[in-house]
């Protein structure tokens, strides 16, 4: 990737190393990906040779637990995009493994008691196994599309927003969406998208729509039957719907199957571990 990304946590382990009057630590300057060893002195950090990052910088990143930075030429600049077309500020936001990204503030993966790669985990487990050609709604930062990959022959995602795409290139963890070529990127409104496209295309489709409040018409019967109309016979759907034991969860999922069960789907079911709902053309 050759960009230099860090959170508090790597941050924190500079400053603890400095503390300890280390000259030498090894941390992660991708986000957890991989570890290098880095030198520190009075000056800072020297996290690639000639590139000097000083302590004045780590601290100011160790005191910014929601943000991701990536260092350019010794400065860091927090990884976040406003988008003048829908309005919202999408922000890189880290764990302790893969990050999340902020959209208006509000994490786009579960990360309480667990992490956004566990969570891309249970929801490609909630239809497996995941093969043939696959349709991902929702790309965000494109972990199903890259999960969805490993053992698919295709995979098709769509993002409404260019913006989330900027973060994408900034996100070590994003950069399979790139070069893998099993993986389709499509810009646009779901809704659009799908509608334009063939139908018996798709063998699984993962729909992890922004909440409702978001994108309300992708929750619709409309858009269903859509969905319905792209998947192949036997095909079969995940919908992410979020907590089924808080009271929005559990309105929404029972909404959610209600709908797709209107729009022809079977065997509508509960995935709870995968915070969502599983059905079959």
């Amino acid at each position: 990737m050759n960009k230099i990304i860090l959170s508090h946590f790597q941050a924190q382990t500079l400053l603890d190393a400095n503390d300890k009057g280390l000259d030498m630590v090894q941390t992660s300057l991708d986000l957890g990906i991989s570890t290098a060893m880095v030198q520190l002195d009075t000056n800072g950090v020297t996290l690639l040779p000639g590139q000097v990052f000083d302590w004045e910088g780590v601290k100011s990143i160790a005191d910014s637990p929601s943000s991701c930075f990536v260092i350019k030429n010794g400065v860091a600049q927090s990884i976040q995009f406003y988008s003048d077309a829908t309005e919202r500020l999408y922000s890189l936001y880290p764990t302790s493994g893969a990050p999340s990204m902020l959209v208006s503030g509000i994490p786009m993966h579960r990360i309480k008691d667990t992490d956004p790669h566990q969570d891309t985990l249970e929801k490609i487990r909630s239809i497996k196994p995941v093969v043939g050609s696959v349709l991902d709604t929702a790309t965000g930062l494109g972990y199903t599309a890259i999960q969805a990959a490993r053992t698919a022959e295709l995979v098709t995602t769509i993002e409404l927003d260019p913006a989330v795409l900027q973060v994408c290139r900034l996100n070590p963890w994003s950069q399979e969406l790139f070069y893998n070529p099993k993986i389709t990127q499509l810009i646009g409104d779901s809704f659009d998208v799908v509608v334009g496209m063939d139908s018996g295309s798709f063998t699984r489709v993962i729909h992890d729509p922004p909440v409702i409040s978001l994108a309300g018409d992708l929750y619709s019967t409309d858009f269903y039957k859509e969905l319905l109309r792209v998947m192949r016979n036997q095909a079969r759907l995940f919908h992410y719907v979020g907590d089924p034991e808080s009271k929005s969860g559990r309105n929404t999922t029972a909404g959610v199957m209600r709908r797709l069960e209107g729009a022809g789907f079977r065997q509508v079911k509960r995935a709870s571990r995968a915070f969502g709902v599983v059905a079959i053309k």
